[in-house]
């Protein structure tokens, strides 16, 4: 045992947790076959963990610890079950794994606990958004409003999505089986959309001091390479790796050493990591030819003109505002449209663009959309309406390094 510091032990539990609670809750639920139950010991056994180390200090293999005790956990409240006769295979199961050296002797077809787990929340019994909200909460180390963010939700819809879909879960009495390879394809497009969200949220977080979080960018890449090697013949598995190794290649010439935020434009490019920009582009020159062309494909093409420019004022806008056009045929959501705006700005078509935004009802609270009609705005010499769109933006961000570039932005309007 090692003794901390309260504020190291802190620190300590924070970053089990952001590791290790996915894993650890994919072993419950699949021991236990039920998501509340394993949900709520997982948490308990978190509870103990903060006294327990506090005065013993921090065991060898915290994640063995937590898991450990979630299993008792587990086992104490069966036992104290009413029906506690139709849990003796549950209880039996867990009394073997107490005594058991593997944490799992179940075979699977998917050789990673996590995103095993996001296969068997992608269940094809709920609906997909429901699907996606669950897995995030539950697994990609995402809050409830950061989900709701990533959606376009109030914080209170995505909460009552999240407890409906659990309750479907118990109540319709869907199986928490690990799927077979035949179960895949039915599920592949949500888990898809599921680690293209969390990589989002690591790229650029919606909450918080940082700009990135990049333990949960790397793990959605990870996560990402072991389903294209699942599936290498599934094309938008293998265009969801190059569109975020393509995103990635980026990250370190994204912010200034004091935190600050630099966009596009004036990233120094000789930074940029060009070995995921040949890898992104290599997949992704092995996937178009193939005719099996997606949304994810076209993102990460959108990505590579980017990453291939040599410059700001040398990149291809046109293309990139005829990409969008094809990728509006796949998905045709806001989103789409106002990164097409943008795009459509820089191609020297602002009126356009702005006419495009002004379309846009429905993201009235999405903090992008009004950096970009701050942008296009004032672009068009509309400086008062510019600034308007760039203070509801301060007001919606909960991002500090974000709040920051945002308000050196509306100093030079003044």
């Amino acid at each position: 045992m090692t003794i901390l510091s309260p504020s190291l032990l802190s620190e300590q539990i924070e970053r089990v947790v952001r590791e290790e609670w996915g894993r650890i809750l994919a072993i419950m639920v699949k021991t236990l076959g039920d998501f509340q139950l394993a949900e709520d010991c997982t948490q308990e056994a978190l509870i103990s963990a903060m006294s327990h180390w506090q005065r013993n200090g921090l065991p060898r293999s915290p994640a063995a610890w937590l898991l450990q005790v979630a299993r008792r956990k587990a086992i104490d409240r069966l036992r104290r079950d009413r029906s506690f006769k139709s849990k003796e295979a549950e209880l039996s199961y867990l009394y073997d794994l107490e005594n058991a050296d593997e944490e799992s002797d179940e075979k699977s077809v998917i050789p990673d606990e996590r995103l095993e787990m996001i296969f068997i929340c992608c269940h094809p019994a709920l609906a997909e958004k429901s699907r996606i909200a669950l897995t995030l909460r539950s697994l990609g180390g995402l809050s409830t409003e950061q989900i709701a963010s990533a959606f376009l939700d109030t914080v209170e819809a995505m909460q009552r999505r999240i407890t409906r879909a659990k309750r479907k879960i118990s109540g319709a009495g869907i199986a928490y089986k690990i799927p077979e390879a035949e179960d895949l394809p039915d599920r592949i497009s949500s888990v898809l959309r599921t680690l293209y969200l969390i990589f989002n949220e690591g790229y650029s977080a919606s909450v918080g001091s940082d700009l990135t979080r990049v333990d949960l960018s790397d793990e959605a890449i990870r996560l990402t390479r072991i389903a294209a090697k699942l599936m290498p013949e599934e094309c938008e598995v293998q265009g969801l790796l190059a569109l975020m190794l393509l995103h990635d290649s980026r990250r370190t010439s994204r912010v200034e050493h004091d935190g600050t935020l630099i966009t596009l434009e004036y990233q120094n490019r000789s930074q940029w990591n060009n070995d995921r920009i040949d890898e992104g582009t290599a997949l992704l020159q092995a996937c178009l030819p193939k005719g099996r062309s997606g949304p994810y494909q076209i993102q990460a093409a959108i990505s590579g003109v980017h990453a291939h420019a040599a410059d700001w004022d040398s990149t291809d806008w046109p293309q990139i505002v005829e990409l969008y056009s094809v990728l509006l045929r796949f998905e045709a959501s806001s989103v789409v449209r106002l990164n097409q705006a943008v795009a459509m700005s820089m191609a020297g078509k602002s009126e356009h663009a702005l006419h495009v935004l002004n379309g846009l009802d429905d993201m009235d609270g999405y903090t992008p959309f009004h950096l970009a009609r701050a942008e296009v705005l004032d672009k068009l010499g509309h400086a008062a309406n510019a600034k308007a769109a760039l203070e509801r933006a301060l007001e919606l961000t909960q991002n500090t390094v974000e709040a920051a570039f945002i308000r050196t932005k509306l100093g030079y309007l003044h």
